[in-house]
């Protein structure tokens, strides 16, 4: 198939790289030159603009916009609604306000171009290990881009399947689900990163106790003077608190035990809020979510062990780089 990128960033050209490794084809814009010229010597169809993308994608048109959250999305998405005709496609992959598609589908639907929410969770590791997939929009719109969303998704990999799924959909097992309608896609991937906070939280929480078991606070028969890295590889094999987040813990912690280049700021990208929010409206106790958005809160203070290591994890699936410090606020 043929798709159209705008966002060429740390998922977006990845995403476009890994179409194109499948055969499928792509025309590219980016305010950035050298990223649309990275990915025109890949393969890919360059544009110096969204009419110009536009033109150069045969219809029924299908554009997929890759840009963070808010004005620059809405923006965007308005802009390709002006240009696309009656049964295009206008795809959202970036980590938008599920309420915000809700009104943009509703928008393009009087026009009859389909609005399709992709949250997409992979971050820089998707070209190679794929991109796990929560879909929003018309069925049959979902079901014509299906030729996309199998080839971004992981697939079946090594992964244990599950037992009693037989007969049930198979796009779960692959990577991959429509969700629901307009809005869902977003929905379920704000919970994904509202839980992706608690399990860092986790994590940091428990590393940083181990690593003030040594503490002059401690009896000195109680004290333990612990290899973290270690530890977090032998958690790594077998144990019940497996995971890829622990993976990356792992990794951090084999290049550098005492995080010493990770300021602890850690930034909180809009998800974790809107899940809290959605919490509070369908009356739902989110302790522990709630209490790991705080603690990012409390990251851009004085910074813990806990705030570098969770730093290096949103570095190691993201590469999301730390602010600047700021002081508190007067």
């Amino acid at each position: 198939m043929q798709i159209g990128m705008i966002g060429l960033g740390r998922m977006g050209g990845n995403i476009v790289r890994r179409l194109m490794r499948d055969g499928h084809t792509a025309v590219v814009f980016d305010r950035d030159p050298a990223a649309v010229k990275a990915l025109t010597e890949a393969g890919a169809t360059p544009a110096d603009s969204l009419d110009d993308l536009v033109q150069k994608l045969d219809a029924p048109r299908t554009a997929w916009v890759m840009l963070p959250a808010g004005p620059i999305t809405e923006e965007t998405v308005g802009t390709l609604g002006g240009l696309m005709q009656a049964d295009d496609c206008i795809i959202d992959g970036g980590n938008s306000f599920y309420q915000d598609d809700v009104r943009r589908a509703r928008e393009l639907d009087a026009k009859g171009i389909h609005y399709v929410d992709v949250g997409t969770s992979g971050g820089v590791w998707g070209l190679e290990r794929g991109y796990c997939m929560m879909i929003g929009g018309h069925k049959a719109a979902v079901d014509r881009l299906d030729p996309i969303f199998r080839t971004l998704a992981p697939g079946l990999g090594d992964i244990p399947r599950t037992v009693g799924r037989d007969g049930r959909d198979p796009r779960a097992e692959l990577g991959y689900i429509h969700a629901g309608p307009s809005g869902a896609g977003h929905f379920v991937k704000m919970i994904h990163n509202g839980i992706e906070y608690g399990l860092m939280q986790a994590y940091a929480e428990g590393f940083d106790i181990l690593k003030h078991a040594n503490s002059e606070q401690v009896p000195e028969e109680r004290r333990f003077d612990l290899n973290l890295g270690d530890i977090a590889e032998v958690w790594r094999r077998g144990s019940v608190v497996s995971s890829w987040l622990l993976d990356l813990t792992a990794t951090a912690l084999a290049g550098s035990e005492t995080l010493e280049e990770y300021s602890g700021y850690v930034e909180d990208s809009g998800e974790g809020r809107w899940t809290i929010n959605a919490a509070v409206e369908e009356a739902v106790p989110a302790t522990v979510l709630s209490s790991a958005l705080y603690r990012r809160f409390r990251s851009r203070e004085d910074a813990s062990y806990a705030d570098k290591l969770l730093s290096a994890m949103r570095q190691g699936f993201g590469g999301h780089k730390e602010p600047p410090r700021r002081g508190p606020t007067p």
